[in-house]
């Protein structure tokens, strides 16, 4: 895993940098107290090293970031959202293996634009 490739935290006032990446962004919604958050968290720092500079990870606190969770309408925790060219163009709610992310990440990546 290149070290470089590191799954970094963002707030409500850093949000932005998501939005404006020229690469798509994994970002998970967590909070400390959520298990299936932990369970997921080192699933993300593994993709983050394996496709470093294809895609950014981040994770933003659920608790701390009202207004992120709000925007986005996230209602449960973990929830992953990938954005591409600053807009949302994959959701996944919940805890799952390394290759079910992936395959949904691949999916989302392959899609034809609307």
């Amino acid at each position: 895993m290149p070290e470089n490739a590191t799954v970094t935290e963002v707030t409500d006032t850093t949000f932005p940098e998501v939005l404006g990446s020229d690469v798509p962004v994994l970002v998970e919604f967590w909070a400390t107290w959520c298990g299936p958050c932990r369970m997921v968290g080192p699933v993300l720092a593994q993709l983050a090293g394996e496709r470093a500079g294809k895609l950014a990870v981040r994770k933003i606190n659920a608790d701390e970031n009202p207004e992120t969770m709000r925007s986005y309408q996230v209602m449960s925790l973990p929830t992953m959202i990938l954005f591409s060219g600053g807009e949302p163009v994959e959701t996944i709610v919940g805890a799952f293996p390394k290759a079910r992310i992936e395959e949904r990440l691949d999916r989302a990546l392959k899609a034809p634009s609307l």
